[in-house]
């Protein structure tokens, strides 16, 4: 799914090209968005008793953005184990490729112990591949 992101002027640095980690967020906003377009929220992960933290992030930088940029950032979950599940993301302007990377996040319970993820959540993450250049 894609998740349309306007670079706010707070997204940029000094020399207003947009922070490095910012990119971490917009990975984040479009989760919550993919989250949202299979009809759940993080509130039903709350529900099932299961938390994704973040257990290990990768950005690869291509071009920078700049203030007022509309972003389309491609999510997709790429691997889905046991207990962990990777999100993949792909970040253009317009046909341009600015960054591309992933998350991994492990399936935790209340107690913060590895789980299985819900059958009810695994049917709604199935892996699919991003688009290529």
């Amino acid at each position: 799914m894609i998740h349309e992101q306007r670079i706010i002027f707070g997204d940029t640095d000094q020399m207003g090209v947009v922070y490095y980690a910012n990119y971490l967020r917009f990975f984040e906003a479009s989760r919550a968005a993919f989250w949202r377009s299979q009809g759940r929220t993080h509130k039903d992960l709350d529900a099932a008793q299961v938390a994704l933290p973040v257990v290990e992030a990768h950005c690869r930088y291509r071009a920078p953005s700049y203030y007022e940029d509309l972003l389309a950032i491609e999510v997709a979950v790429t691997e889905l184990r046991g207990a962990s599940v990777r999100f993949g993301y792909v970040v253009r302007r317009g046909a341009e490729r600015l960054a591309d990377g992933w998350t991994r996040h492990a399936v935790i319970g209340p107690s913060g112990r590895p789980r299985a993820l819900p059958a009810e959540l695994r049917v709604l993450l199935a892996v699919k591949p991003l688009s290529s250049d």
